[in-house]
């Protein structure tokens, strides 16, 4: 019986990570469903770009109100689950706050007393953004797309990062050992009293649930990310590293298409040479479904907070246009674990559901109302590139079902007749010259 607690703890702890590593393998899984793409180019901007955007927070700052608190709350939370450390030793070993046995007492103290200040920080950030969720009621967490699920996972995220919270500072303030030691309990000494009329044995059971429900509480933590858009926690630092590092305005370009365009404007070619023996036979042009995306693209929208800061910038959408740069993020990653989930009931092979991307999740109206000029991405704190997804949609509207809109179609079709996206024959152009 004397190991009963180590050993629950144990299995816990054990319990708690291999069905986080199951989600993470689920996660790896879905992101290799889209095609491959070469991202290995300039990795030491790569790892700049890591370490600017994702850890150093440059792009949250630019709203600077939302930046400054979400800093406290990501460092906040950060640091103080180091003292997590602690107590898997502690639970595994069965000793108590071990961190005394191997640092000198003002050094934990100095330790424990910076995560009780970051602990009171954090909550006043997270009753912050409450208010402006719930209370102030920003516009950009009221779009359509931020009911239901979406709005209810933006709370549940700030509750709990206020139980934990508290469940440290009292657990802290009850531990009697740590009290009498007068160092680190910076915070947690005006709470003590409020227990003082417990019993020793009462104040130690408060210590003792507080500290099973801290680490209980993390554990489950960890498995909520997977199914929240807090996902970003983790995949932000892979998504700044493998982001886009071509200007903004460039777009990739089809070889089977350049080659196409090339040869409609050389006049020596000719239009009607057979293609090379060798020449592979070009696979479906743009995307309409998820696995015609690449991993990377799939990473993103794993990856997406749901800050809207891309929608609010999005020009189509302040007038008023269909478009949501972040809904595109959202039904690209609702679709994603909807594939995902059709894999797993039907034992590793995908059985054609009837559904796909555009057209069930994502409408013709919204991929025409985007202007292409990239406002959502330089918007997006942690390097997610809707735009992209847009354009390759866009591509398979154009390409395979020639489902452009009228004016578009026309000026194409000028281009493939005219060789330029005026109505006019090539020796009609300088008419114009003649008529002044």
């Amino acid at each position: 019986m004397e190991y009963l607690p180590n050993i629950l703890f144990a299995i816990i702890l054990v319990a708690g990570l291999g069905f986080f590593a199951k989600n993470v393998g689920r996660l790896r899984r879905n992101i290799n469903l889209g095609k491959d793409v070469d991202v290995s180019d300039n990795t030491p901007q790569r790892w700049r770009n890591m370490a600017k955007i994702a850890l150093g927070q440059t792009k949250m700052v630019v709203r600077p109100i939302a930046g400054l608190l979400h800093i406290v709350v990501y460092l906040g939370f950060i640091i103080i689950n180091m003292e997590v450390l602690e107590i898997i030793i502690d639970g595994l070993l069965g000793t108590h706050r071990i961190g005394l046995q191997v640092l000198s007492e003002s050094v934990y103290g100095v330790l424990i007393g910076s995560f009780e200040i970051l602990a009171v920080l954090v909550l006043i950030a997270v009753f912050i953004f409450w208010l402006r969720r719930n209370v102030i009621k920003l516009k950009r967490f009221l779009s359509k797309e931020m009911t239901g699920w979406p709005k209810n996972d933006g709370n549940i995220i700030l509750y709990f990062e206020v139980v934990l919270m508290c469940l440290f500072l009292v657990m802290n303030a009850t531990d009697s050992g740590f009290q009498d030691l007068g160092s680190g309990n910076i915070v947690s000494q005006f709470i003590a009293p409020w227990f003082s009329g417990l019993s020793d044995n009462s104040l130690l059971l408060v210590e003792r649930s507080t500290w099973w429900l801290h680490i209980v509480g993390i554990l489950i933590f960890l498995n909520y990310l997977y199914y929240s858009k807090h996902l970003h926690i983790l995949l932000a630092f892979p998504n700044t590293f493998y982001g886009k590092l071509i200007p903004q305005g460039q777009f990739k370009n089809n070889a089977a298409v350049t080659q196409e365009v090339k040869l409609m404007m050389d006049p020596s070619a000719d239009p009607y040479a057979a293609p090379a023996e060798d020449t592979p036979e070009p696979e479906k042009f743009g995307a309409s479904d998820v696995t015609d995306l690449n991993w990377v693209q799939l990473l993103n929208a794993y990856t997406c907070t749901e800050c809207g800061r891309c929608t609010s910038e999005c020009p189509a959408n302040q007038t008023g246009k269909k478009l949501s740069p972040r809904k595109i993020m959202m039904d690209t990653r609702d679709r994603l674990e909807e594939v995902g989930k059709n894999i797993d009931a039907n034992k590793g092979d995908f059985v054609d559901d009837g559904k796909q991307l555009l057209g069930d999740y994502i409408s013709h109206e919204e991929l025409w109302a985007c202007t292409s000029c990239n406002a959502c991405v330089q918007a997006c704190p942690v390097s997610i590139d809707p735009l992209s997804i847009i354009i390759d949609m866009r591509q398979y509207l154009v390409m395979e079902q020639s489902a452009a809109p009228a004016d578009l179609n026309n000026m194409m079709g000028n281009i493939e007749n005219n060789g330029a996206p005026w109505p006019f024959n090539q020796m009609d152009r300088l008419n114009w010259v003649e008529e002044s």
